[in-house]
């Protein structure tokens, strides 16, 4: 009786393990599954009819009107990372070539003007908003943009692991 106590007892300790492992890994694979959503707006003059205003920055916000129309989407993203700055941190996005040429395109022809970046990083609303409005004051023709999210370090954090799954995703396709 003894011995078949034990075993029983070593059945339940495997089941109990592979629970766990597969709970582990179901989580790990939720995180490789979720994306972000990133969307790169020019600022337009008020008086556009394809504007919108919007409201970025959450401790003295700043109206500022946009196109409609982003210029760059997460669709155009090769990379994406969380950088440490004197006090605080930024995102850096990379973009493929086509993106890369945009956002040469439009930094070259509108110096003075903002670039405003909304992001989402989760499937709830609450997870979203314009996070960013850097002026441009200069051509960017490395296709890379680094800017500093108004968010917590745990929402840039999830919003750049969003972005990288997102990147993964164009290069799979981009692949196919």
């Amino acid at each position: 009786m003894n011995f078949s106590a034990q075993r029983h007892n070593l059945y339940l300790l495997a089941l109990t393990l592979s629970v766990t492992l597969a709970v582990g890994c179901a989580t790990h694979k939720k995180e490789d599954k979720q994306i972000a959503a990133l969307r790169i707006h020019l600022q337009s003059s008020e008086n556009m009819t394809a504007s919108q205003t919007v409201s970025v920055l959450r401790a003295n916000p700043l109206a500022v009107p946009v196109f409609t129309d982003p210029i760059l989407t997460e669709a155009n993203l090769t990379g994406a990372a969380l950088l440490e700055t004197p006090g605080g941190f930024a995102v850096e996005v990379q973009f493929n070539q086509s993106g890369a040429w945009t956002l040469e395109q439009f930094t070259a022809s509108n110096p003075g003007k903002h670039l405003v970046i909304f992001g989402q990083w989760s499937d709830k609303a609450i997870d979203s908003r314009w996070l960013a409005v850097p002026l441009i004051s200069r051509r960017i023709a490395s296709g890379t943009l680094s800017f500093t999210p108004d968010c917590s370090k745990e929402e840039a954090e999830l919003f750049v692991r969003g972005l990288k799954n997102s990147a993964k995703k164009n290069l799979k396709n981009a692949l196919q």
